[in-house]
């Protein structure tokens, strides 16, 4: 078998598949009555992370060593990350709002490292003697994890900020820290404390109380509202964001002086995609700190010493200092909402120029030297 024409089958057909599979997501989003398409994106997004993680297999045996030596394989086994952990993502949340987010960034890698790199960083080379440790594995292969993670977790914030409006909205779920919440009129509750409310109240439609099922198990409880009766005609809330297409005649407001205007629905959906990107961050940021300490080992190992403040590190240094400041706020100070979701935008843009910003214009001991 041609491995080298395998490679390249594949590395254009992963792009060819998560390009369709946007496609698929947004068409999802915009018109939400196919039902069918989520099904569809999930498989898209199933597909192209087989086809990455057969190429890099393939790369793996033709090179004689782990295909993360460059940037071609590193950013393919980045998208290869970001569908993996999109998979656990969707799977958790049941949202097809996940793929809107992530699937555009996972074909950008793809279509950046397939079809705009020179054909010379596209070609496997035998490894400089530096790399030549079993530390390249190691340490590689963890921060391109905790990358993953950590931007698929940024994302789902993004996405908790289009859904929520950039309004300051409480989550009472299990994603919440010890800190207390803020009191503005609505709060999230689980269909175990419904139990608490009195029948009659719970049977009365005339009742302020609106009461809202996902199907997650969950429920959104919006209180103190003064509602206005929906159109008829409008259908109901709409399936995704739980915005009436009739606008302002059907919002909900709060008696507050700033009114807003969230449907039980889409707090519903605000929750899920502030609990997911919460757990996700979790997850990214412990492989972050692992891949590291393993690079600063390598790097003692390699050049004598622990930390020379190369322009790597020290991005990877910033970006660790944002998402420990992101769990902080949320473990012990409370934070839940707008406040982290903006802490975790600013990630995702870090991120991004630790791992592509620093190598390709900046000089150091971890730049590819493609642009300078």
């Amino acid at each position: 078998m041609n491995l080298v024409l395998l490679q390249n089958w594949l590395d254009n057909a992963s792009f060819a598949v998560l390009f369709l599979t946007m496609l698929v997501y947004w068409v999802g989003a915009a018109f939400p009555g196919l039902r069918f398409l989520p099904t569809v994106g999930t498989a898209g997004m199933a597909i192209a992370n087989l086809c990455i993680a057969t190429l890099l297999g393939a790369r793996w045996l033709e090179a004689g060593y782990f295909p993360i030596s460059n940037l071609y394989e590193s950013l393919f086994f980045l998208a290869w990350g970001v569908t993996a952990v999109h998979l656990i993502a969707e799977s958790s949340s049941r949202s097809r709002l996940v793929g809107v987010f992530t699937a555009p960034v996972a074909m950008g890698i793809a279509a950046f490292a397939a079809l705009t790199l020179p054909s010379d960083m596209q070609t496997s080379a035998p490894l400089v003697p530096a790399l030549k440790s079993n530390w390249l594995m190691m340490h590689v292969s963890v921060m391109m994890l905790s990358y993953a993670a950590l931007l698929v977790g940024s994302l789902l914030a993004i996405a908790f900020l289009v859904v929520s409006g950039g309004k300051e909205i409480e989550l009472h779920g299990s994603s919440v820290g010890t800190g207390g919440y803020r009191q503005n009129g609505y709060r999230l509750q689980r269909n175990t404390d419904l139990t608490q409310l009195s029948p009659a109240v719970a049977a009365d439609a005339s009742n302020p109380l609106m009461l809202e099922t996902n199907g997650n198990g969950k429920t959104a409880v919006l209180n103190v509202v003064t509602s206005s009766t929906p159109d008829s005609s409008t259908g109901g809330f709409d399936k995704i964001f739980g915005s009436s297409s009739k606008g302002s005649s059907d919002k909900l407001t709060s008696t507050t002086a700033d009114s807003l205007t969230l449907s039980p629905q889409r707090l519903s959906l605000a929750e899920t995609l502030d609990n997911i990107s919460y757990r996700t961050i979790g997850l990214g940021f412990p492989l972050l700190t692992i891949g590291i300490i393993a690079g600063a080992v390598w790097a003692n190992e390699a050049w004598g010493s622990y930390w020379s403040w190369d322009p790597k590190e020290t991005w990877a240094l910033i970006a660790w200092l944002v998402f420990a400041a992101y769990l902080h706020a949320r473990i012990t100070r409370g934070w839940q909402g707008r406040r982290p979701a903006i802490l975790a935008a600013t990630g995702f843009v870090i991120v991004w120029v630790c791992y592509l910003g620093v190598n390709l214009l900046g000089k150091g001991l971890h730049s590819y030297g493609w642009f300078f």
